[in-house]
């Protein structure tokens, strides 16, 4: 049956180098700043506030747990992004290994994830950039602030500054993935720049009585904090999505994967150490700036304003690179006949996916202008775990199916790490909500049904 067959991984790669098809532009610094791009944004400016009421000043611990799912899974990633440098990211590698109805099912669900990324980081954008222009004494009308009904007594229909976000950044994604990478680095540079500044002043105002209880909420207050922050690191895998756009694969994905990987790491626990040692955790109750409110909390007002900015173009680029990752998905999805044929068209001019791009950008657009963050945020978190289990597995099995394949990067103590990356992700997803299951049974249920009542008739594997 088709829905088993695999797709022929020698046929894949050097489809991938054919002259017609995406330019190969990108460098290891590319995607090391792409995959900081991704990942620096809503979890370091947002959600540790959240995590700090969870599990208190051990949310360092909590962030280290979920960077190692994160980081066991991206040893994973790098073996087949390496090997297999095809557009599509674990839809593509599950194709090659698990045979269509699993890439399919995977590719439907990374949709999502990577969509409602995009939308949920552009409504808190939003806030940021309404909080940045108050300051200068200007304001939308209440209309135009937020989604309906998602601010209690305000009357609202429609969010502008996130649906205008998605758009800017849908003309530059359209207009060259160079030239987006480019703008990119400037702004992941100044994003650093200011997690930087946050390191070198705050760390002058931590009061060690503040880190006790260290675990006030013990060990399940950290996994449930880990489970949240777990959004923190989405982001790194969008970097194998670029895998057919890289000039040296081999070599840069793993650089690009791993190193943004460790260093987003590092960042992480020592601002939320930081913050948790300038500010008692449980202050953090209803904010949404935790660290411009631990410099406010410290006196330093002059640096929270440049935090407020580095939240802002922090956004940006994580907008910026899951949209990005998005349209390569459905770019490769399309390309073997599972979407419609225009969506992986490719712009004779930029020589990008110019019509699936404009597509993602309009729908998600939208989605962030309608739809209340609560509701954008609850099925992310568990669409991106069950990708990282998958490619976890799906690693052990290309090892079985092609040993003689040649890899330019390979994960260490397989079946060990494959395994481990598994565990952690599913003791993560357990501490997810019974709400969210059930909202991401419903989406793979729906995938199924537009699968074998649509794609799977027009797959290219299938007529074949």
């Amino acid at each position: 049956m088709s829905i088993f067959r695999t797709k022929n991984l020698d046929e894949m790669v050097a489809a991938s180098r054919h002259p017609g098809g995406l330019k190969k532009v990108l460098g290891p610094m590319d995607l090391i700043l792409m995959g900081i791009g991704a990942i620096v944004g809503t979890g370091i400016f947002v959600l540790t506030g959240t995590g700090a009421l969870t599990a208190g000043p051990a949310l360092t611990i909590s962030f280290v747990v979920a960077a190692l799912a994160c980081g066991f899974a991206a040893l994973c990633y790098a073996e087949f992004a390496s090997s297999v440098p095809v557009a599509g990211s674990i839809y593509t590698y599950s194709y090659a290994t698990m045979g269509e109805l699993v890439a399919w099912m995977i590719g439907w669900d990374l949709m999502l994830e990577y969509g409602l990324a995009t939308s949920a980081v552009s409504v808190g954008w939003s806030g940021y950039f309404q909080s940045l222009i108050a300051g200068f004494g200007l304001h939308l009308p209440p209309e135009l602030t937020a989604a309906p009904g998602s601010v209690p007594g305000v009357h609202t229909l429609f969010n502008l500054p996130a649906f205008l976000i998605m758009m800017v950044l849908t003309a530059m994604l359209s207009w060259g993935i160079r030239e987006s990478a480019r703008m990119n680095n400037v702004m992941v540079a100044i994003k650093i720049g200011v997690v930087l500044l946050f390191i070198v002043v705050g760390a002058r105002h931590v009061q060690p009585a503040n880190w006790q209880p260290f675990m006030p909420f013990g060990y399940t207050g950290v996994l449930s904090a880990a489970a949240v922050v777990f959004f923190a690191f989405i982001g790194f895998d969008a970097v194998t999505s670029a895998a057919e756009e890289v000039k040296r694969p081999e070599r840069d994905l793993p650089i690009g994967i791993i190193g943004s990987l460790g260093a987003c790491t590092i960042l992480y626990v020592i601002v939320s150490a930081i913050m948790t040692g300038i500010v008692p955790y449980q202050k953090f109750l209803g904010i949404d700036h935790p660290v411009s409110l631990a410099l406010k909390y410290a006196g330093e007002n002059w640096v929270a304003g440049f935090v407020d900015l580095g939240a802002i173009l922090g956004m940006t680029t994580v907008i910026l690179v899951m949209a990005y990752g998005q349209t390569r998905i459905i770019f490769a999805m399309s390309r073997d006949g599972l979407l419609p044929r225009k969506l992986s068209s490719i712009h004779p001019t930029h020589s990008t996916p110019y019509f699936a791009t404009w597509v993602v950008g309009i729908i998600f657009g939208l989605i962030a202008a309608v739809v209340p963050l609560n509701v954008l945020s609850e099925l992310i978190n568990i669409g991106t775990l069950a990708a990282f289990s998958l490619v976890s597995i799906a690693v052990i099995v290309l090892r079985k199916k092609r040993p003689d394949l040649k890899r330019g990067f390979r994960c260490p103590a397989v079946p060990v790490i494959p395994l481990l990356a598994v565990a952690f992700c599913f003791v993560l997803m357990a501490y997810l909500s019974l709400t969210t299951w059930i909202a991401f049974g419903i989406w793979l249920a729906i995938g199924l049904v537009v699968y074998f009542g649509y794609a799977r008739h027009r797959s290219l594997l299938n007529k074949a």
